[in-house]
């Protein structure tokens, strides 16, 4: 019995011993496997952010190209852009310089249609004065006749008559023949004297009989300034356009230019009196008269409610 006892027990122990080697090596296998694990986790991680890093590295590179390919043509759009609104402007300018051009000529010649009808209407005034004037001289004559009471008495109102126009005649001689420069000088003399139509009576009859004298065009700018001293613009701007268009080498240009450019702005037309007075600076720009013209200038931008 005590045998069988010792043989159950020498069992245990070595069934003992056996279960506790098996575990260690269970243990060992388990240690390992979580070793493996483990690195095989590293090994993926690694993997994983390699391939985050290619992928992300090529998406930058396809965004950086397309974002090129997007600026290129941005820039090629925005020059296209420029180009097009360069020659709007161009296209504007040119635009609106002709529409300036045609309302500043169109301005001139409401203002020359003004002044000539101005002047028909003044030569209608003096032909129907000199038609009744006329009328009056024939009724008189008829008169005469009717008084006359023989043939003697005519034929010696004839000679009278006669002597009369010879006499007359004669007196017109040293009018006629009077000098150039004594009939210029007394035209500017009456000016001078405020006598204004006078003056401008003597600078036409000047003009009419030496229209091509080297004084030609100072008696036009006079004939002008006696218009514009009268306050009559209109035709004061059509007295200096005849002088601008007729001499357009002369001295008084700049002058004609100026007063002109006054004329205007003084019949309340700012907008042709600019042209007239910028022009003037731009053809003229150390003359006496462009910096009067710079000067009423910046008196035409500061005044209120100016014509545009």
């Amino acid at each position: 019995m005590s045998r069988v006892i010792a043989a159950a027990c020498l069992l245990l122990t070595l069934a003992a011993c056996a279960s506790n080697n098996d575990m260690d090596v269970l243990r060992r296998d388990v240690d390992n496997l979580k070793r493996d694990t483990f690195e095989s986790k590293k090994e993926v991680d690694a993997l994983r952010d390699r391939t985050t890093k290619v992928v992300r590295e090529d998406s930058f590179n396809a965004l950086r190209d397309s974002q090129g390919d997007l600026n290129a043509r941005v820039s090629e759009i925005t020059s296209g852009l420029q180009e097009l609104r360069g020659r709007f402007e161009e296209s504007k300018y040119y635009q609106d310089k002709l529409l300036k051009d045609s309302a500043s000529e169109k301005d001139l010649l409401r203002a020359q249609i003004a002044g000539i009808e101005t002047q028909v209407r003044n030569l209608k005034d003096r032909l129907a004065l000199l038609e009744e004037s006329e009328k009056k001289r024939t009724d008189a004559g008829k008169g005469d006749a009717e008084n006359t009471s023989s043939p003697e008495q005519q034929n010696a109102m004839g000679s009278r008559q006669e002597s009369g126009e010879g006499m007359s005649a004669e007196k017109e001689k040293p009018a006629a023949a009077e000098d150039k420069a004594a009939v210029y000088d007394s035209a500017y003399k009456l000016f001078k004297d405020r006598k204004f139509r006078e003056s401008r009576e003597k600078f036409e009859a000047f003009l009419k009989e030496s229209p091509k004298d080297k004084l030609a065009a100072n008696a036009q700018f006079w004939i002008a300034e006696t218009y514009y001293a009268e306050k009559d613009y209109e035709n004061a701007i059509l007295a200096y356009e005849t002088l601008l268009k007729k001499h357009p080498d002369s001295d008084k240009i700049p002058g004609a230019l100026l007063k002109q450019g006054y004329a205007f702005a003084d019949i309340g037309d700012s907008k042709t009196a600019r042209v007239i007075l910028e022009k003037l600076v731009r053809k003229h720009p150390g003359s006496k008269e462009a910096a009067m013209a710079k000067k009423r200038l910046a008196e035409l931008e500061k005044k209120p409610g100016r014509k545009k």
